[in-house]
């Protein structure tokens, strides 16, 4: 039983480490100025894609970080942080994607908590599915190995997509809610900009009624 609790003590710990590390990666590359090796684990535009790199990183450096203090009393141990991995962006997408076509069907504006809870909610299932896997009994063996080819196609998408991004929906600029045509690194950020740059007048944060009216030409 004290392992259990243990377990999903580090499991709930996942969900407020993930959620705060990558929400600071929504906005690092903005304020790194760009930098482009940055980029490998930052978001690069308001995608979903990005959005749910942002959270893999951030998650697999718990997972090893968790090894050390918990390998002795988990089961299945990095298959259930294989698990977690890949159901938390597919959860994601899943829940955000059903969320946006109810708001347009109904003709309603999209909510900013909602679109938080939508994270939460996403990281939490994928620590859920984990912390059920980790404290099961030990499967078999040719379903522990699936961990080791779901790890290397997790990194290798969230490493490489970002530079070469498919032409599609889910990797497409989302920004303020409107889609912009452009994929991946961005060639010109400044329409996109959250913070302003130091010296700029203003200061604080450009809200998205000024990208919209700018986009409009009012």
């Amino acid at each position: 039983m004290r392992a259990k609790s243990k377990l999903l003590i580090w499991e709930i710990g996942c969900v407020f480490w993930v959620c705060s590390a990558g929400s600071l990666l929504h906005f690092a590359f903005e304020l790194s100025d760009y930098w482009r090796p940055l980029a490998l684990i930052a978001a690069v535009n308001e995608s979903s894609w990005e959005h749910t790199k942002m959270y893999f990183w951030p998650g697999l450096v718990f997972a090893l970080v968790q090894y050390t203090y918990t390998r002795d009393i988990a089961n299945n141990y990095w298959l259930g942080k294989a698990a977690a991995l890949a159901i938390t962006p597919l959860a994601i997408f899943a829940i955000y994607f059903s969320y946006m076509g109810f708001i347009t069907a109904t003709d309603r504006q999209a909510s900013l908590p909602t679109m938080l809870g939508i994270m939460v909610f996403g990281i939490s299932l994928g620590q859920a599915a984990s912390y059920k896997i980790l404290t099961s009994e030990p499967l078999a063996a040719g379903l522990r190995r699936l961990a080791a080819p779901t790890f290397a196609l997790l990194i290798a998408m969230f490493s490489t997509l970002t530079y070469f991004p498919p032409k599609i929906f889910l990797f497409e600029n989302f920004f303020c809610y409107t889609y912009t045509g452009d994929y991946g690194i961005l060639p010109d950020y400044e329409p996109y900009r959250v913070f302003t740059r130091a010296g700029d007048t203003g200061g604080g944060v450009n809200y998205c009624a000024d990208f919209q009216a700018g986009e409009t030409g009012l």
